[in-house]
């Protein structure tokens, strides 16, 4: 095969999966040329490599973003939000909100969102034939992260569509511009370089300037009254970035991972009624969930220094992307990787990259809202069948599924 991780059109058509496995075996730190758009990358897609990078924050640096984009020097302070910070400032920010996260606190959430998951599934099962996505795993996750922002549920779509347009910046059928047309250059200071970003900026400062000096419990108010452990205030790049990034990473990847993991319980229906048959299991199986669905492909990270990753050489300077999808798969770690088991006994999955100061701050939350879909919705399901082609978003970035229709009959 002729790898390119680079062609989104191969990740459109589901190809990632074997193009990493022939990488993994023959070239394990591999490097891609960007004829167009950049100075080309080194991806590294065995799951030790991709761990080392992760927890070496000295040595790979996030400050120089962490998309495969090369933002310009004069807009990476406008642009960057705090994945795209390093070292106290990066701590400073992430404890901002990072015990609103924590397992302890969500528990408040667990009686919420058992009811509304019932409410979304009420809704989608009254029709025997349905787009999964569209009625249950885009609605869902929204509407937990609109409750904890404190937004009406008539903002909802609005906040699905600014996902979309952000997210799929490389997708046609979601972009305002693609990332790759020149005509992207007019919203190079933006993040995804999407005009919705304005949007969503607008619309945060608005929720922001009602909520600053009063006691409210939700995301907004706590980023409009808090100050960062480090004493610096955030400005309204700060807020803004910050905002924007709860509203796509409180939502996409918990999105993606419900969708991939509806497909493959359809597809491996044996594993589906090892489900229903004893689901005490379901908790230990969102891990195997998370692991196949892999709903993030990559996140990059900046060589800071000359290093050596297997027997490559890296300059500092150069772009080195972690494959997180590959390392879910790396038969060095998994047993039979390809296969979907909800009953693996080691499952050392990289979905939310693997301790380092940049894990997934919404790990919590996107494997408690994973586990109770699962547990209202396997109980009411005979059958479930495909009703028609996936369809996946045009990225190698985000792992989306953007259309999976489904027919289902009731217990």
């Amino acid at each position: 095969m002729n790898v390119d991780l680079g062609d989104l059109d191969r990740f459109a058509q589901n190809q990632g999966w074997a193009m990493f496995e022939q990488l993994r075996k023959s070239d394990p730190v591999h490097f891609t040329k960007e004829e167009n758009s950049g100075s080309g990358f080194w991806s590294v897609l065995r799951h030790g490599d991709i761990v080392r990078v992760d927890r070496d924050p000295e040595t790979f640096i996030s400050g120089d973003f962490v998309n495969l984009e090369e933002v310009d020097d004069d807009l990476k302070d406008i642009r960057r939000s705090m994945l795209e910070t390093d070292g106290l400032r990066h701590r400073a920010l992430r404890k901002l909100l990072q015990r609103d996260f924590g397992a302890v606190s969500l528990r408040v959430y667990e009686d919420f969102l058992r009811g509304l998951t019932k409410e979304t599934l009420d809704r989608a099962l009254a029709e025997p034939t349905f787009d999964f996505v569209e009625a249950v795993s885009a609605d869902f996750p929204i509407r937990v992260l609109a409750r904890m922002l404190d937004v009406p549920d008539g903002d909802i779509d609005q906040l699905i569509a600014w996902g979309n347009r952000m997210i799929g910046n490389t997708d046609p059928e979601y972009a305002d511009v693609l990332l790759e047309d020149s005509a992207s250059d007019k919203y190079r200071h933006l993040p995804f370089r999407s005009p919705a970003a304005l949007e969503v900026f607008e619309y945060g400062r608005r929720l922001r300037d009602l909520r600053k000096g009063k006691q409210g419990d939700d995301l907004v108010s706590k980023l409009a009254n808090r100050t960062p452990e480090d004493g610096v205030e955030l400005d309204q790049k700060d807020f803004d970035n910050y905002f924007l990034l709860l509203v796509v990473a409180g939502n996409e990847t918990t999105r993606h991972t419900i969708s991939h993991s509806m497909a493959a319980l359809i597809e491996n229906w044996d594993q589906f009624e090892i489900l229903q048959s004893n689901p005490a299991l379901i908790p230990h199986a969102v891990e195997e969930f998370l692991r196949y669905a892999s709903p993030v492909y990559h996140f990059r990270r900046t060589a800071a220094i000359d290093t050596v990753i297997g027997d490559r050489e890296i300059k500092a300077g150069q772009k080195v992307v972690m494959w997180f999808a590959s390392g879910n798969r790396d038969e060095e770690v998994f047993d039979d990787p390809n296969r979907f088991d909800v009953t693996r006994e080691k499952i050392d999955h990289v979905a939310f990259g693997k301790g380092g100061p940049h894990f997934c701050l919404g790990n919590n939350l996107a494997r408690m809202e994973i586990r109770i879909m699962f547990e209202e919705l396997i109980p009411r399901l005979k059958a479930a069948k495909l009703a028609g082609p996936i369809r996946r978003v045009r990225s190698n970035f985000v792992n989306g599924i953007k259309e999976l229709p489904i027919t289902v009959q009731l217990r």
